[in-house]
């Protein structure tokens, strides 16, 4: 990825060819909701090959648009990808059924976390395995890793999953995630609701499955500075468009996104609503 952090003014920059190592890649998607609203506009981003990309911005910048684009689930929601193409692995995705994708070993982790509440935490676990043909024994393996990683779960295995707090809850969907064994884990706003410390440990653990088994991770956050903080990349959108994109460092010290997402310029805060606001118009010309 281009370490660059500028503007995307044209299709064209948005098209450009992606990495070598890229695992997803989109290209200039535009999404429309019920052939009305247009929801995302000449998106375009990559994610690397055991990367953990950070996707930012406020809420109802797309997103979960975004998210839900990848993962094939628009046309629940009279949505539907206008322009552009999704790639995966080398492949083109966004044609396909969002039951395919499992199989390939991507996965989606959506907001709000949607355990099923009456299932025991491991009943839950074992349902992200439902697309697997290889056998109890390499299901019992994934459960295991599974919960080495959230040995929490493990205490709590035969509780129904509505008992569970927020945190736990959380972690219960990433480990139904992992039961797919996947390759490439969506992630859409998993700091959400959360206390700082559990956001922590739930980031940390997020880094070592990056680090130890090699999975790539593209997060939707709202939390820029967290995020930033475990992301190697990452994107600023602004009304379904990239307006800044770069190295977590390089965003870190961009003064605009300092002041509008991370509350660290004072004097810039003190500018109001209506400064912050005129810096999104520019983004956005």
């Amino acid at each position: 990825m281009t370490q660059n952090v500028g503007r995307r003014d044209t299709a064209a920059q948005n098209t450009a060819a992606a990495p070598e190592d890229a695992l997803l890649t989109i290209n200039a998607i535009e999404v429309m909701y019920g052939r009305l609203a247009l929801v995302l506009r000449a998106l375009s981003l990559s994610v690397p090959r055991q990367g953990v990309v950070a996707l930012l911005g406020a809420n109802g910048a797309g997103k979960t648009t975004t998210m839900k684009a990848v993962a094939n689930l628009l046309r629940s929601e009279r949505g539907e990808i206008t322009r552009g193409s999704i790639h995966y692995d080398g492949s083109r995705i966004d044609t396909l059924d969002a039951c395919d994708l499992a199989g390939r070993g991507l996965s989606l982790v959506m907001e709000g976390r949607h355990c099923f509440p009456t299932l025991s935490v491991e009943e839950n676990l074992k349902v992200g395995a439902f697309s697997r043909r290889d056998g109890g024994r390499a299901i019992a393996d994934s459960l295991e890793l599974v919960y080495s990683y959230f040995p929490r779960l493990r205490e709590r295995r035969n509780m129904a999953t509505g008992f569970l707090s927020g945190g736990e809850q959380q972690m219960c969907a990433i480990g139904r995630a992992l039961m797919a064994r996947p390759r490439l884990i969506l992630l859409d706003e998993p700091s959400m609701g959360l206390a700082p410390l559990l956001v922590e440990e739930i980031f940390v653990i997020i880094r070592e499955l990056n680090r130890k088994e090699g999975m790539s991770f593209l997060l939707a956050e709202q939390n820029a500075s967290v995020a930033l903080r475990y992301a190697t990349y990452g994107y600023l959108i602004e009304s379904g468009r990239v307006v800044r994109e770069g190295a977590p460092e390089v965003l870190m010290d961009d003064p605009e996104i300092r002041a509008s997402y991370l509350g660290l310029d004072a004097s810039a805060a003190r500018m109001g609503d209506a400064a912050l606001a005129d810096r999104r118009r520019r983004w956005l010309s």
